[in-house]
């Protein structure tokens, strides 16, 4: 999907093109819209306009992060998300009154549905611009947090780490071959064993995926002492090549989910140099935004024994007949669910105590995908709960609107903190950042309690191999400003770089290395 590039001067100053604006607008918000309706016996009413609203919404704010002066890494893995499964998909379920599963769908519920998608939506944007009116001066915890560096020994033993797990773990599983059969294979070996199996199946997975993925991203841009290291260099390309082997064992898209696969390979490319600044950062976010349109409709075809011919279909045909787009059939599902049986705050506390087990809380909440699928009368429960529904189940309205705000103003801080700290690789906000932003599409899927021990692990794993910045050598350049954010406020207003008078010497400070003090689930 192109977007036209602001001019150099217009980036400079850190203002948003105004053309690439407009026109990324009309593309997103009218034209691809008009594509996914065109030929379709349209349907309108009232949640039919609801969801143009949306569309407009989702589509509008995804245009604007494609021509932001600032990387919002974590914004846009947000809106891309509502952009497709809660925009064009749900506009042609509504449009032709077509869903991917069987439950049945009333216009009271579509209008409630698209009414709940929306206010979430409205809370998310008004928590973002709010977090973005103004940047704390000293951001107590969050920046020097985002600003630790991954350290080569911490790194060194992930990587013996890992590769200790995948000689023990993969044998275990049947080989390297086993992670090459489809998903279908996968989950039938996994459902033949009781809950108590699959879950330590699944956690062995992710015992390994996850690891894997981190000690090869860490090793690529493991920070080297500015007069080079060659027992570091020559160890670095000894491990990689094994690493790079590993992950396409244990993270290939053939076993993996799609979601997980895209996220390694997204967090990978976009971790690059080159794509930490904003240009190259905009010109690869349209480029994923397409792909993701154009080509992740047809990326399931590893997910079944007996693979089919790849048929092109339209758009519309994908979003209704594809359960990879479940989320808004979903939401209308937990809706009617919580008409029938009420809300249930209590529920609330499965995901942040996931790691409970059910013999010590027999009480625990369901999984709330698979909630759905039992209400909905499905055969089959590995299906998506998004967010929305979650929040909704647990308080209505206004426990979306809660959730939605502080989601919002968390991720424009993060976005801002890491845009700040862009020209540091190897930090938290350059690697780990990165990796949530497209995990994000995962944590908004759901369900929650799905999510929860992989995204812990996603997290936890790259604080451990991190430690905090040190002070630049002796003859070390500060860093140099970066002149995209005039609107910043300096973070010492003091040592504030100002004009010097004649004759003065130029003021100098110790400066640190861093600019700061279902089926559908798979």
């Amino acid at each position: 999907m192109p977007v036209r590039e602001p001019s150099p001067a217009a980036e400079r100053a850190g203002r948003r093109s105004v053309p690439a604006l407009c026109l990324s607008t009309v593309l997103l918000v009218l034209m691809l819209p008009a594509l996914v309706l065109y030929g379709q016996d349209v349907r309108t009413g009232a949640a039919f306009a609801v969801q143009c609203v949306v569309v407009a919404h989702t589509g509008g704010a995804l245009a604007r992060v494609l021509t932001d002066p600032l990387i919002r890494v974590v914004g846009f893995g947000f809106w891309l998300f509502c952009y497709v499964w809660l925009g064009l998909a749900p506009l042609a379920m509504l449009a032709t009154d077509s869903y991917p599963w069987g439950f049945a769908v009333d216009a009271g519920t579509a209008f409630t549905s698209a009414v709940l998608v929306e206010t979430g939506l409205l809370a998310y944007s008004a928590g973002s611009a709010l977090a973005g009116r103004r940047t704390p001066r000293t951001p107590p915890v969050l920046e020097p947090l985002l600003a630790r560096r991954t350290t080569p020994v911490r790194t060194l033993l992930l990587c013996g780490l890992s590769l200790a797990l995948a000689a023990v773990l993969v044998p275990a599983q049947g080989g390297p071959a086993a992670f090459f059969q489809s998903r279908q294979a996968v989950n039938e070996a996994t459902g033949q064993g009781g809950s108590g199996e699959a879950a330590g199946q699944a956690l062995a997975a992710w015992s390994l995926s996850v690891p894997a993925f981190w000690a090869l991203l860490a090793l690529l841009y493991v920070p080297r002492a500015p007069g080079g290291d060659r027992t570091l260099r020559g160890v670095r390309w000894i491990l990689l090549p094994v690493l790079v082997a590993v992950n396409a064992v244990v993270n290939n898209p053939v076993s993996q989910p799609r979601f997980w696969a895209g996220t390694v390979l997204l967090t990978l490319v976009f971790a690059a140099p080159a794509l930490r600044r904003p240009r190259a950062f905009r010109a690869g976010a349209a480029t994923v935004t397409a792909v993701v349109l154009l080509v992740f409709p047809y990326s399931d075809y590893f997910r079944h024994d007996r693979r089919e011919p790849v048929e092109v279909v339209s758009l519309a045909e994908q979003f209704t007949s594809n359960g990879d787009y479940d989320a808004f059939q979903q939401i209308a599902t937990g809706v009617d669910q919580v008409r029938e049986n009420g809300h249930a705050p209590g529920n609330a506390l499965g995901p942040p105590l996931f790691f409970v087990p059910r013999a010590v809380w027999p009480g625990k909440p369901d999984d709330a995908g698979i909630a759905l699928a039992r209400h909905a009368g499905y055969s089959f429960e590995n299906l998506s709960a998004p967010l929305w529904i979650e929040s909704y189940m647990w308080a209505g309205l206004p426990g979306v609107a809660a959730v939605f705000a502080l989601f919002g103003a968390a991720g424009r801080r993060i976005d801002g903190v890491r845009h700040r700290l862009r020209e540091h690789g190897a930090t938290l906000a350059a690697l780990a950042v990165t990796a949530f932003g497209f995990y994000q599409i995962i944590l908004l899927r759901g369900s929650l309690l799905f999510v929860m021990g992989p995204l812990t692990l996603l997290l936890l794993t790259p604080l451990l191999i991190t430690g905090r910045p040190g002070r630049t050598a002796p003859g070390q350049p500060p860093a140099e400003p970066h002149p995209e954010l005039p609107s910043e406020p300096p973070a010492d207003p003091v040592a504030a770089p100002g004009p010097v008078p004649a004759g003065a010497a130029p003021r100098t400070r110790t400066t640190f290395s861093t600019t700061s003090t279902g089926e559908a689930r798979t």
